[in-house]
């Protein structure tokens, strides 16, 4: 299995190449943004571990523009900086994970497996669809195109980013159902273990801003101590 590795760090980037060769995978190294942005669009790989500091071109532009391309390639940055707004900064930008260093191997190799098997594995993870028509998902006027990937309420345009649509998306598969926050964390982004679930809180109020407009009924809703649900407000 093929991964790239975006990172100018020599000692990290021993570090890594060894145990995941280890490991069984085959990894290239990219020792800066502009080439390792070149070397993903002209190749094929199954994973990519990008990191954010970078010389020529950092992480979170690199990873802007792979998503840019549409290249829809698993993404696993690595920052220094493990604040909640530093972290959601990255996802945001279509990171599919994060990992903070310093790192443990076991870890790494955890969180590989884990981005491989949802990539690979995404509609079998996901609940059966409630309410459908076609590949659009629907709850009360809320709709969600599976095959645009677009969104939309009283037939106004809701503008998503990656994390924002996997979460909306789980969300409309869960209707009248209450997520917690590890539940969502493990659906959406495909971690079970020590991620800081306020990262959950941080998406659910983004989307909820765009998708409980004032002149509208709420739809995304807080149960307290519990978690979060989708329905139409009573």
């Amino acid at each position: 299995m093929k991964l790239l590795l975006i990172e100018d760090e020599p000692s990290v980037v021993s570090f890594i190449r060894r145990y995941l060769a280890e490991a069984g995978y085959d990894v290239s190294v990219a020792l800066d943004g502009v080439s390792g942005l070149q070397m993903a669009t002209e190749n094929n790989f199954q994973l990519i571990i990008l990191d954010v500091m970078l010389p020529g071109m950092n992480g979170i532009a690199v990873c802007k523009a792979l998503r840019q391309q549409q290249l829809s390639t698993p993404i696993l940055m690595l920052t220094a900086l493990g604040s909640t707004e530093n972290v959601v900064t990255g996802l945001d930008s279509g990171a599919d994970d994060y990992l903070v260093k310093p790192f443990k191997q076991a870890e790494l190799l955890a969180r590989i497996r884990s981005l491989l098997r949802r990539n690979n594995d995404t509609a079998a993870a996901i609940p059966a669809v409630t309410q459908t028509n076609g590949n659009v998902l629907k709850v009360a006027d809320l709709e969600l195109d599976l095959n645009t990937k677009s969104a939309s309420r009283y037939g106004q345009t809701i503008v998503l980013t990656a994390t924002e649509y996997r979460l909306l998306e789980y969300m409309m598969r869960n209707p009248k159902r209450v997520l917690s926050r590890m539940e969502i964390l493990e659906n959406v982004w495909g971690v079970d273990f020590n991620m800081n679930t306020k990262v959950v809180d941080v998406y659910v109020n983004y989307l909820r801003k765009k998708v409980n407009r004032k002149d509208q009924p709420a739809l995304i809703q807080t149960v307290v101590g519990m978690g979060y649900m989708l329905k139409e407000e009573e």
